[in-house]
């Protein structure tokens, strides 16, 4: 945990985050050695493309061993600004499913995607499907005038089940014969997931009274806050994905005084001086810990998931708040499959 140091003022703090270089980065290059556009399929012949991990993750535990699963987003990037590799061509000319979150997260690997699917190939954007244009977030990080909704829908496990059920219908209907296998697996995801909600749910009424706020360097958790009883009261990341003016900052750490936020939250992927510094102005406990599309533990390993992410996540956010995350702490989950391929 960062030492908090005491700043002479306000302007001291944004003299020192003006020149800070961006958090947000720049695209890696995934690795396609042992991708599975480059194997043999799973036992339906079918092979699926998916852009984020955590909807790599949520699609793998549907489809079981049935289906060649290849992500094409690497863990551990900014999936806003993210450009794919012209090798992505050839996976998703060979995929017959490919999924991508949608509501204007990943335009261009859709672009990609729309040019080089073979013909009968469906392309599947989960969020645009599982949330109504009525119930679209806009916020300081996705203003209503940029025509982008937040997209993270998948940080609150009722609508990762949605998405569970839209990965159902689509691989039941290209693969009939192997039904009941990704209803069982839908079935149990959904038992997970639910356990996950209720220890959330539990936990959460730990944290003092007035105390369920969030201020985040990444805007990820507002479908979460909206429906489990949460404020967002800020994000350092703005609509940009720049570095903040100092404006935008000074506006930040008056929301912070006025609301008596006790921790604030940064990224283990996007490590942010500017929190860092903010934290420092005002106060409060910096936690540099969440993580956005990294899952735990390497692929394969039983904690590479997203459930296991947002328990992490949860517990952390609880903890930071004042809260006692027991029931999170406590909570395991059963083995789900996937023998998806997640680029590095």
């Amino acid at each position: 945990m960062p030492r908090h140091r005491a700043l002479a003022s306000a302007a001291l703090t944004l003299a020192l985050v003006s020149g800070l270089v961006s958090a947000c980065g720049s695209a890696s290059t995934p690795d396609t050695a042992g991708s599975a556009s480059g194997s043999a399929s799973g036992q339906s012949g079918l092979v699926v493309a998916t852009t984020v991990s955590p909807l790599t993750s949520i699609v793998a535990a549907v489809a079981g061993d049935n289906v060649a699963i290849e992500g094409i987003v690497p863990e551990g990037v900014n999936s806003h600004t993210f450009e794919p590799e012209p090798q992505a061509a050839e996976l998703l000319s060979k995929a017959d499913l490919i999924f991508l979150n949608g509501l204007k997260l990943e335009d261009p690997t859709l672009g990609l995607a729309e040019a080089n699917k073979k013909e009968g190939a469906e392309i599947v954007e989960l969020g645009t499907l599982a949330l109504p244009e009525s119930e679209y977030i806009y916020d300081f990080s996705f203003p209503q005038e940029e025509g982008k909704p937040n997209p993270h829908l998948w940080t609150d496990p009722t609508y990762a089940i949605a998405y569970a059920e839209i990965v159902r219908q689509k691989l039941t209907e290209r693969d009939p014969a192997n039904a009941a296998e990704y209803q069982a697996n839908y079935d149990a995801f959904v038992v997970e997931a639910n356990k996950l909600a209720d220890a959330v749910r539990a936990d959460q009424e730990t944290i003092p009274d007035g105390q369920r706020k969030l201020v985040t360097y990444h805007d990820a958790y507002a479908y979460f806050a909206k429906n489990f009883g949460w404020e967002v009261v800020g994000a350092i990341q703005p609509k940009t994905f720049d570095e903040p003016t100092p404006a935008e900052v000074a506006t930040l750490i008056e929301q912070i005084r006025t609301e008596g936020v006790p921790t604030i939250f940064g990224s283990e992927v996007f490590p942010s001086a500017v929190l860092e510094a903010i934290a420092a102005e005002t106060g409060v406990r910096y936690e540099d810990s969440l993580r956005d599309d990294d899952l735990p533990g390497e692929p394969g390993a039983p904690e590479h998931s997203l459930l296991e992410l947002l328990r992490y996540n949860y517990r952390t956010m609880v903890a930071g708040l004042g809260g006692n995350p027991e029931r999170l702490d406590a909570l395991v989950f059963a083995s789900l499959p996937d023998t998806a391929y997640y680029p590095q």
